[in-house]
């Protein structure tokens, strides 16, 4: 649909979005319907195109990347380091969503969570500083210490970024599940020595090749109900899973309390990312220690934004499709 570009209050400033990440969560129809209609998207790099006469420390023609959600930075969860956790977090938005040719950036979010882009990173590149650094959060909260083995459960773009990080973290053995055979394929490419289908017995799979053990950091990185028995049933004894791909809302599943501690099991989630994870997040990119220009495969414009939805959702032959507002 067509609409005026917004407008700006003297502390707040107008990106032109030059790319635009599709993401999982945008496709998740339970977390879309109660907020609809909404514009989507929240993985945006691009260019100040418009200041407010307030703002100080930005130029017109910034390349710039900036983050949807915000912390207030001051309340007891953010003192704690739960930052994900702040409820002003899950209030903070740009307007109107990603999914646009511009967007209208408050001060908080130009305060909090813009960040620069150097020379040497691409638009395309800057959209994936918040989903690495939503990993990158993953990580530090799950306590991972290389080289512990880590098994991915599902190799979409999530879990492609998890098994990156991992490799370049120093991970000992690193696996991956998915259903989809192409997805299995990328898993090997950015780092799992071995890839499995989802269907299979993946403790049998798992012993032979790791010394007798299970995994040490179990990730699940889908929200398919069956990742998460399999995830405890894989993870080795002192072991850690990490729920990073949420379920549906009331999903429930059988956990053996008795086997729980008797194995000495860690469970932890994860989610969204701020501050420090973004900064650690962009410098693993500037630096490519995370290949990710090698992970986009689709390039669309904004009137074939269904065509990018349609491919994230069949998860075929696609792992990372990119929007650009102003290509055509």
């Amino acid at each position: 649909e067509e609409r005026p570009v917004p407008a700006i209050k003297p502390n707040e400033l107008l990106i032109k979005i030059i790319s635009s990440g599709i993401c999982g969560s945008d496709l998740m129809e339970w977390y879309r319907v109660k907020t609809a209609p909404r514009v989507l998207g929240h993985e945006i790099a691009g260019v100040i195109e418009k200041l407010g006469d307030d703002v100080k420390g930005w130029n017109k023609g910034d390349r710039v990347f900036v983050t949807h959600h915000v912390p207030c930075n001051a309340c007891h969860l953010c003192l704690k380091g739960h930052h994900t956790a702040c409820d002003l977090l899950h209030k903070t938005n740009f307007d109107p969503g990603g999914f646009a040719e511009y967007v209208r950036v408050p001060a908080i979010n130009i305060d909090r969570g813009m960040l620069k882009l150097p020379d040497s990173v691409t638009f395309d590149e800057g959209t994936f500083i918040e989903p690495l650094a939503c990993v990158i959060r993953g990580f530090r909260i799950a306590d991972f210490k290389p080289p512990e083995s880590v098994l991915v459960l599902g190799s979409g773009a999530a879990g492609v970024l998890c098994i990156a990080l991992a490799k370049s973290l120093g991970a000992g053995l690193i696996a991956a599940t998915d259903s989809n055979p192409y997805r299995l394929k990328q898993a090997q490419k950015f780092g799992a020595q071995y890839a499995f289908d989802a269907k299979e017995n993946l403790v049998e799979k798992i012993l032979p090749i790791n010394r007798n053990r299970l995994m040490d950091f179990v990730i699940v990185a889908t929200g398919a109900p069956q990742a998460f028995k399999q995830a405890l049933a894989a993870a080795e004894k002192g072991g850690k899973i990490l729920f990073f791909a949420p379920a549906q809302p009331g999903a429930t599943m059988t956990l053996s309390l008795f086997d729980f501690w008797d194995r000495g099991l860690t469970l932890t989630s994860s989610y969204g990312a701020a501050g420090r994870d973004l900064t650690e997040s962009l410098e693993l990119i500037e630096y490519k220690r995370i290949p990710v220009q090698e992970m986009i495969t689709h390039r669309l414009n904004l009137d074939e934004a269904q065509e990018g939805f349609n491919l994230v959702s069949q998860a075929q032959d696609s792992l990372k499709v990119i929007l650009r507002p102003h290509t055509k």
